[in-house]
């Protein structure tokens, strides 16, 4: 019987690996879309030399999927407006989750293949964006809501609802202000959005903290 080799199972390895799984799937449709190709599962599947039963297996749908990929730029765009307020220790309160507000929406309302999903087909871009069907909006909800309570715990800022209601009434305030062009034909007002955030976030015994 013969001795398989490292180099035997390392190629072994190498063949197996090279399958594509859920997180191959995740990465190729994430590169379509940051390129601006419209996301078909049928044609993922086709590339990815597997079935589209298989692909929908693994991703659940196309709403789904997507909401993965909005979710994962969102979240390194949060996360490096995060580090930047961090990194500036006169934010403070109000001021600080302003700052990393504001720098969310911008990136956000900058980001060209954003832009390009809209122009494609506005109405079922808006459904992903900003409704539930994708999971995205949730995960919004919750980030900005741990955000607040961990803030709110350490006596910086005292908000006036609940932190889930709170940070619902905050995400869809910056939506508004993205996505007015195309939901009311209104031209995007970040500032106004941050001033709405302040106001929201501010009560007569912090305003100004």
């Amino acid at each position: 019987m013969s001795r398989k080799t490292p180099l035997a199972l390392a190629l072994n390895d190498a063949s197996r690996s090279s399958r594509p799984t859920p997180i191959t799937a995740f990465r190729l449709a994430r590169r379509w879309w940051l390129d601006g190709k419209r996301l078909n599962l049928s044609a993922l599947a086709e590339e990815l030399e597997i079935g589209r039963a298989t692909l929908m297996r693994w991703v659940g749908n196309k709403e789904l999927l997507l909401g993965e990929i909005l979710w994962s730029l969102y979240k390194d765009v949060f996360d490096e407006a995060r580090a930047r307020a961090d990194a500036n220790p006169s934010l403070q309160g109000v001021d600080y989750l302003a700052a990393i507000y504001h720098d969310v929406n911008t990136e956000v309302m900058g980001a060209e293949p954003l832009h390009q999903f809209l122009r494609q087909d506005p109405q079922f871009a808006l459904r992903v964006l900003t409704s539930n069907v994708s999971g995205l909006q949730r995960r919004l909800i919750d980030t900005w809501s741990a955000l607040l309570q961990e803030q709110a715990r350490a006596g910086r800022i005292d908000p006036q609802l609940d932190t889930d209601s709170l940070a619902f009434f905050l995400v869809r305030i910056g939506e508004g202000a993205i996505y007015s062009d195309i939901i009311c034909g209104r031209e995007p007002g970040l500032d106004q959005a941050t001033t709405a955030f302040r106001l929201l976030l501010s009560s007569p015994d912090t305003t100004g903290r």
